[in-house]
This record gives C-alpha cells, structure tokens and sequence, in this order.
C-alpha cells in the first residue's frame, strides 16, 4: 500500500512539472499533439445555390457541349462480350481456392467492366444527340482533308512510344511461337505414341493369324499381302534411291577386274595378220595416226608472202 501511494505522488509530480514547462514555452513543438474537436460541417442548401448561380457563366451550349441523357441501347456484340466475361471470371473464381466465392454482381473486376460499359454507352447516346444538334446549328463534324494539327508531344517522345510498342509486339509474337512449338511438341509425341500402339496392334494381329495357319485352323494367306502392302512414301523413295547409287545392289565387290577364262581366250583385241587392231597405227601406237605439226616460223612467212 505504500509503494502504491508512492507511485502515485510521483506521476502526479511529473504531470504538474510537465504543465509547468508548457505554460512557460520550454517544450518544443512536434513533441507533443494538442488534441482538437472534429470541424462540424453544415450542409447549407440554400446557400450552395446561391454560390451556384454566382459563379456560372451563362454561356451558349456551343461554349459547354454538356449533354444530360440515358445510355445507348445495348448492342449485340457488346452483349456477347459482357456474357463471355461474365463466364471467363465465375470460372475464374470457382476454381481458385483462395479467393472467396464471389458472385458475377459482386466481383470488383466485373463491375470495372460493367462500369467502363456504361461510359461507353451514354457516350454513344450523347454522339446521337449532339451529332444532330451540330448540325442544325451548321457546325461542322468532320476534320477537313488538308487540317494540320501540331502535336503535343515530341518526334522523340513519339520514336520512344513506337519502340515500346514494337517490343510489347515482339514479345507477344514470341511468346505465341513458344506456345505453337509446345503445342506442336505436344502433338508430335501423341502421334508418335499412336503410331508405336498401331504398330504393336498390326503385329500382334499378324502373330495371332500365323498361329491360326500354324495350327491348321486358318488356310488363308491373304493376310500377309493385304495389309502389309502400304504405299511407301516419298521421302523414302528418295532416301532408297541415294543408298543404292552409293553402295550398290550387293553382291560380291572384289576381284571384278580379274581374268576369267573367257577373258583369258578372247584375243580379239591383238593385232592379227590381216592388220592392227582398231583404233591404232601401223606400228600398233594408239592413236588416229600422225600428229600434225605446226610449221616453221620461215615457212609461214613465205606461205604468207605467196598469197
């Protein structure tokens, strides 16, 4: 109880030296916060549109272009596009987990949607409003052919935008090829795996006939020319046609230019009583006969001085 009454006096002594310092000036601002009541604000009607009637203009709708009016009819495509988001965001939804369970009416992402809808369409209902209005009031809509406008951005801020673009392009393009050359992976392995089961099928089928005919149940033959006859493709067709120039049809490779004995007994290529063989001269040189020889330098002179 005494050490009660002791923490007591001393909390109460430095409260009142706290005062103290503060009535004199000697705390620094920031240190401590001086509460204050919360403003209370009035909501003065009448006031608010007297300030309202102050402070307008009064200018011709021309100054203004303000349009006051309902949303545009919804129009069938912008239908389909609402109904497919809908769709893409519950399935979205339903299957993460973590997310609690969001209704379409109540999903933020949707109400964006919804919300950048309805801009869209009173901006279409204004156009049909003002577009008529301008018109009667002999305004032109349209920009004229040869109108230069200059732009408020620079070539170089233009060239920096461009090149982001065309990188945003690049990336998608790429990412595409990435996902068609997956998808093509994929397939291909399918396929692969369907020929392998097919071929695995056609010959346990072949297996199965050549015990029938084994075993004398089936007489027929017909199996092994029926399906085993498919056209041959192409490419290996090609690929045939390039091993049998290189290596050939078989058969024995060596000792192709040795003397056989119908070789050994043909002499009709020695030279015979009669003359020489074909295709040489008298003295059984090969040969047409005599090279001709270029005359002289003096003999061509004096041809030349002849003519």
């Amino acid at each position: 109880m005494e050490m009660d009454y002791s923490s007591d006096s001393e909390l109460s002594d430095s409260d009142k030296e706290l005062q103290d310092a503060f009535v004199e000036g000697k705390l620094k601002p920031g240190l401590n916060i001086v509460e204050q009541a919360p403003k209370k604000f009035i909501n003065n009607v009448e006031g608010l549109k007297h300030k309202l009637e102050e402070i307008k203009l009064g200018l011709p709708w021309i100054e203004k272009l303000d349009f006051v009016n309902e949303e545009a009819p919804l129009a069938p495509e912008l239908a389909t596009q609402l109904l497919v988001h809908e769709q893409k965001r519950e399935n979205q939804l339903k299957n993460n987990k973590k997310l609690p369970q969001f209704k379409p009416s109540d999903d933020p992402v949707l109400n964006d949607f919804n919300r950048e809808m309805s801009f869209l369409r009173q901006a279409q209902a204004a156009i049909l409003d003002a577009i008529p209005k301008l018109k009667a009031l002999g305004i032109s809509t349209k920009r004229p052919d040869d109108y230069f406008a200059e732009m408020a951005k620079t070539d170089e801020h233009m060239q920096k935008i461009r090149e982001r673009l065309m990188q945003k392009q690049q990336q998608q393009q790429r990412s595409e090829r990435v996902k068609q050359l997956r998808q093509q992976r994929k397939e291909g392995k399918l396929l692969q795996v369907q020929t392998k089961l097919q071929r695995q099928q056609e010959k346990k089928e072949m297996l199965d006939q050549v015990k029938k005919y084994r075993k004398g149940v089936s007489k027929d033959l017909d199996f092994l020319d029926s399906k085993k006859s498919k056209a041959i493709s192409r490419k290996a067709l090609e690929k045939r046609k390039l091993k049998n120039k290189k290596f050939g049809f078989g058969g024995k490779k060596k000792g192709g230019k040795l003397n056989t004995k119908e070789s050994a007994a043909d002499i009709s290529e020695y030279r015979s009583p009669k003359g020489p063989r074909k295709g040489r001269d008298s003295k059984g040189n090969k040969g047409k006969g005599k090279a001709k020889t270029r005359p002289g330098k003096n003999r061509r002179v004096k041809a030349r001085n002849k003519k």
